[in-house]
């Protein structure tokens, strides 16, 4: 039996949580437009009768030299650690930049498999075979997707599997993840921000669940938005609190079809000028 954990690593926006949602078959990692929507390293895993994968979704990596980014950045080389195969995944609608020679190199040393992961093909405005040809003799395969659509994800686990050693499940068959419950409501907030806001909004923001409460009829949730300045809070809240309230009751929906249940959403926001340097 097979099993052993698989990395995702590359720059910012390459649609590594898209992928990680698309190889598990369920959502696990929030995914967004925005730069960073991925600030921790989240476990998806896939079980099948042939060997269980443990996916990584990692940060994706940024030029910033800010207390977050590089934060986020170590959170990427220590996912780089214990793991049996890297995808790395790249997005051939964008020219190679900084970004893309950064995460190039710290592949370069893994004396592991690699599997080149093109993904974006329903979006290529170039002959991506020939814009990453250069690349091709840093990896053991090369595997074109489309995440968002689904495409060729199949044959991408077919090509994990037959990297992977043998070896004991590392989750009890039907965990898809390891993430607790408080952490999953944070990010689905924070995505629902960045997803309302978008450019408006600076990555910086954080999302602090302080307590859920399963009652018989109805699961009460209180939550705050942490921002870095007051305006950055007004633009949360918006005019006659608008905004947060949609905000609210975007994040409250999806926790209902989730959890089946009455979903009473608690949701401040406040300023807070050191949320990333307690950040972990």
């Amino acid at each position: 039996m097979k099993s052993g954990f698989a990395v995702l690593i590359g720059r910012s926006n390459v649609g590594k949580s898209t992928l990680l949602n698309a190889l598990v078959g369920s959502k696990i990692a929030i995914t967004t437009p925005k730069a960073q929507t991925t600030q921790h390293n989240i476990h998806g895993v896939l079980t099948e009768e042939r060997g269980q994968i443990v996916f990584v979704d990692t940060p994706g990596v940024l030029q910033k030299k800010d207390v977050l980014t590089k934060k986020l950045l170590n959170k990427v080389r220590e996912s780089l650690k214990d793991i049996d195969v890297v995808l790395y995944v790249a997005d051939p609608t964008r020219s190679i930049g900084d970004e893309e020679k950064q995460v190039l190199r710290m592949a370069a040393d893994l004396k592991v498999p690699k599997i080149l992961v093109i993904n974006k093909i329903d979006k290529k405005k170039r002959p991506y075979h020939e814009y990453y040809r250069d690349l091709e003799d840093q990896f053991d395969k090369i595997v074109e997707v489309s995440a968002l659509r689904g495409s060729h994800i199949g044959t991408l686990k077919e090509e994990i599997f037959d990297l992977l050693p043998e070896g004991e499940f590392y989750y009890p068959e039907g965990q898809l993840t390891n993430l607790p419950n408080d952490f999953w409501v944070s990010e689905l907030i924070r995505e629902k921000l960045f997803l309302r806001l978008r450019d408006e909004l600076p990555y910086q923001i954080h999302v602090v669940v302080d307590d859920i409460e399963d009652r018989e009829d109805m699961v009460y949730i209180t939550a705050r938005i942490q921002v870095l300045e007051e305006r950055h809070k007004r633009m949360v809240i918006g005019a006659g609190g608008r905004g947060v309230k949609e905000i609210g009751q975007s994040a409250r929906k999806e926790l209902e079809a989730v959890m089946d249940k009455k979903i009473y959403l608690d949701l401040k926001v406040e300023v807070d000028e050191h949320w990333m340097e307690n950040f972990a």
